[in-house]
């Protein structure tokens, strides 16, 4: 089965339907055969996104919880890596989550994300390759 990485942007559509992206986000993933996967920090980013509704913000907790996202633990040991991406990308700015999810691309050897973001055409992983974005056509 596909893994899939996606970014706060998409997560942050799919339960708020005022977003513009909403309905292009409800489509790819209704369709998406694997498993989408993330991390904590990215979690966090959506959460407080979805501040406006205490009840949107359960809802996307119990879809993490049904397993509709899969959410990789980033620890100590890849401290190093995350400042080593902080400080490379430090003109961009590169934002903490956008960083664990290039560490999750090379922890997991994966080279796809579903995001809305433009930074991701400027990331590296640490073969020196970009993260497709499988919304770019």
């Amino acid at each position: 089965m596909k893994n899939l990485i996606v970014d706060a942007g998409p997560l942050i559509a799919l339960f708020d339907k005022s977003d513009q992206y909403h309905e292009t986000i409800l489509q790819y993933i209704a369709s998406f055969e694997g498993t989408l996967v993330t991390t904590w920090p990215v979690v966090t980013e959506v959460l407080h996104m979805l501040s406006f509704n205490v009840q949107v913000q359960l809802d996307f907790l119990t879809w993490i919880d049904m397993k509709g996202l899969s959410v990789i633990d980033i620890d100590s040991s890849h401290l190093k890596r995350l400042i080593d991406l902080t400080k490379k990308y430090g003109d961009v700015p590169m934002d903490f989550a956008d960083a664990t999810l290039i560490v999750l691309s090379e922890k997991m050897h994966l080279n796809e994300i579903l995001t809305i973001d433009s930074d991701f055409y400027v990331y590296r992983n640490i073969r020196n390759h970009y993260l497709h974005n499988v919304l770019a056509k």
